[in-house]
């Protein structure tokens, strides 16, 4: 994995962006923060897409990632987003994160691989470990249980949303 994205292109201006995407409760974060510490934390960014998600705008919040980080990081400049925080299940708009420019970007979550950025991305990561109950029962004992109705939606959503954007099917790498 980290081969791959050593020999990578940069694709988005100067930087090499990766896309660790996949379903919920699939280890994407989890994957994703081992990349980062295998890849060196001092040339690698991670950006969640849970900073910009909500349970209303499940991917509809694209607009503010490329505003606010991937625009600025191709022009080489610092990204500045304001993240959403999640406390009780409920999302609220949060801090205000200040990134500078990476040699190499990686964006983990839900339709962090879409069709629109494909041709930016050096490298399509696909994390998918267990059927769907699994991943869900991972997803409310990192959520808590008072998100499974919210995240049984989720789940629905997504398995469209992946069947329409084919970014399984658009991964260079499956893990």
């Amino acid at each position: 994995m980290i081969t791959a994205v050593e020999a990578a292109p940069a694709r988005l201006g100067p930087v090499k962006l990766v896309a660790v995407d996949g379903p919920s409760g699939g280890g994407k974060s989890t994957f994703a923060r081992a990349l980062v510490r295998a890849l060196g934390v001092e040339r690698t960014a991670l950006v969640p897409t849970d900073d910009f998600a909500t349970w209303d705008e499940p991917v509809s919040w694209w607009p503010r990632l490329v505003e606010g980080v991937l625009d600025p990081f191709r022009r080489g400049e610092p990204a500045v987003y304001r993240r959403t925080e999640w406390s009780d299940g409920l999302p609220r708009m949060g801090a205000e994160v200040r990134i500078d420019t990476p040699e190499i970007l990686v964006v983990e979550g839900v339709s962090s691989g879409r069709r629109s950025i494909r041709s930016s991305l050096s490298v399509l990561v696909w994390v998918c470990s267990g059927d769907r109950e699994l991943r869900l029962k991972r997803a409310v004992a990192r959520d808590g249980e008072t998100c499974r109705e919210q995240l049984l939606r989720w789940q629905e959503f997504e398995q469209g949303w992946f069947a329409v954007d084919s970014t399984a099917g658009s991964a260079d790498i499956v893990v």
